[in-house]
This record gives C-alpha cells, structure tokens and sequence, in this order.
C-alpha cells in the first residue's frame, strides 16, 4: 500500500486540470511505501486526449532525481479526463511496463475529480484496485 500525503493527492489533480482536455502522466517516488515526491511529465503522445506517453528526456530526469534523492518508484499517474469513475482502459493494461507500481489513475468529471489506484498486469493482461493512503 501506498500512502500519500495531501499535498500529494493535490499535486495530480492540479497536474490533470492544466492538461484537460488531454491526459496527464507521472510518477510517485518515495520509499517503504510511503511518497514522497510527485513528478509531472510531459505527455508527448501521438493522440493526448485518448493516450499519455512520457516525454523520454523528463523520464530520465525523473529516474535520476529519485536515485539521486534515495527514492524508489512508487507509482505512475495519468488522467482520464472525461471519466466519472476511472479504470485501466485496454491500452493502459497493454503499456503496463513496472508491475511493482502501483498505477493511479484520476477522473475529471463536470462536478468531481477522483484518483482510485490499481495494480495492472501487462503480462497477464488484468488489472485489480487497490487501496491508497492519505495521512496528514
């Protein structure tokens, strides 16, 4: 289990916001579970409002800077712009490359936003929820 701190949760809301109507992505390092930093990557997919790839360069940037900070990968963010209640849709299953992270995913719905978190299997090709922690 995962557990996040508010600033956190906020930190990809307001990610996925600025990038509306397109898909925002990033990743969660920290370490024992517990986060500690939310790094926002630039979307450079071929179609951003139905997809999100990671800007390469950002990436590794991001990768350097847990290593350099004694981080691990925690979890990879995106956002489902226009969905109520998200899920792992067939292309996020497929691209599930860190079965050790945990993938959250937020909704933007008209009136709510919300991030739910899933463990995804590309090579099984499933996905399951999986709760998350919020302390102050």
């Amino acid at each position: 289990m995962i557990n996040l701190l508010p600033a956190h949760v906020l930190e990809m809301y307001a990610h996925a916001r600025a990038e509306s109507p397109a898909e925002c992505c990033g990743l969660v390092g920290g370490s024992r579970g517990c986060a500690q930093t939310v790094y926002r990557l630039r979307n450079v997919a071929a179609d951003p409002l139905v997809g999100y790839e990671a800007a390469p360069e950002e990436l590794f940037a991001a990768q350097r800077a847990m290593r350099e900070r004694g981080e691990q990968l925690l979890g990879i963010y995106h956002s489902h712009p226009r969905a109520r209640e998200p899920v792992p849709s067939a292309t996020d299953v497929r691209l599930a490359y860190y079965p050790s992270a945990i993938y959250f995913i937020i909704g933007l719905d008209a009136d709510r936003e919300t991030l739910r978190a899933f463990r995804i299997s590309e090579r099984d090709g499933h996905w399951e929820p999986v709760e998350y922690g919020v302390a102050e």
